[in-house]
């Protein structure tokens, strides 16, 4: 009788134990949906919450943030006008590198007008193929948020946009190019490096077009770890073009 006793005392505490941890265990279960839940809101209310940038006003991903994008297999069409000018047409599906974050970016159905202004370096491989690759600039001349079904400036107004970032660009060409002469690796360079409109401040650029020998070698910029090019894997011929470029600023 006391072990029948015993055995029914142990299984009632048994089940009072598993029915603490079930509870437990839903409680975690909601703190954890109500954290991501937070979570995903606080992005929402980063990427939508207006910020500042010398002045001027923004919403959206923050400055200095970079994406990363894989291109499909896209059609590229071209046809020449003059002996240098041609028009060009391209689509495509681009796709995140990795996934966003749950409730940030944009809405489905958001557009963008952009303006792109970049070297398209091409070289021939054989008779049919090419090798190419693209830096520069891409200008944001109007948005159209997915709810208002409207563009966020009107025909006449991205027109005076684009003539105005235009204008800053060729100020820089004209008025605050560097000359960039340098030794490495027994090779002398020559060359000069446009600023980036928006990238100077208190008379220092910190993000320059370069080309060096002729030949333009992208987008060079200064960050807390230093120089930095996207396209040049020789971190001390980078380091030896910001020193020059310091040295013209000092």
């Amino acid at each position: 009788m006391t072990s029948t006793v015993t055995a029914g005392m142990a299984k009632h505490t048994e089940h009072k134990t598993t029915k603490r941890q079930t509870v437990k265990k839903g409680v975690a279960r909601s703190a954890a949906v109500k954290k991501k839940a937070s979570s995903a809101k606080d992005i929402r209310a980063s990427y939508n919450r207006y910020k500042d940038f010398g002045g001027q006003q923004y919403s959206g991903m923050q400055v200095g943030r970079s994406h990363k994008w894989f291109y499909d297999k896209g059609e590229w069409r071209e046809t020449k006008i003059t002996p240098d000018l041609w028009r060009i047409f391209y689509a495509v599906t681009k796709r995140r590198a990795g996934k966003a974050p749950k409730g940030s970016g944009a809405q489905t159905g958001t557009a963008y007008n952009w303006f792109i202004l970049a070297h398209q370096r091409v070289e021939k491989l054989n008779a049919n193929d090419y090798s190419t690759s693209m830096m520069g600039l891409k200008y944001k001349v109007a948005h159209k948020r997915a709810d208002k079904g409207k563009w966020s400036a009107g025909t006449t107004t991205q027109r005076k946009h684009l003539l105005a970032f235009l204008k800053t660009l060729i100020h820089s060409l004209e008025e605050e190019t560097i000359p960039i002469t340098l030794q490495y690796n027994g090779v002398k360079y020559k060359g000069e490096g446009v600023p980036v409109p928006g990238t100077c401040h208190d008379g220092v650029c910190t993000q320059l077009d370069i080309t060096l020998n002729e030949e333009n070698l992208g987008i060079i910029r200064s960050g807390k770890s230093g120089w930095k090019m996207d396209q040049q894997k020789d971190q001390k011929f980078v380091d030896a073009i910001g020193n020059q470029i310091m040295l013209y600023y000092e």
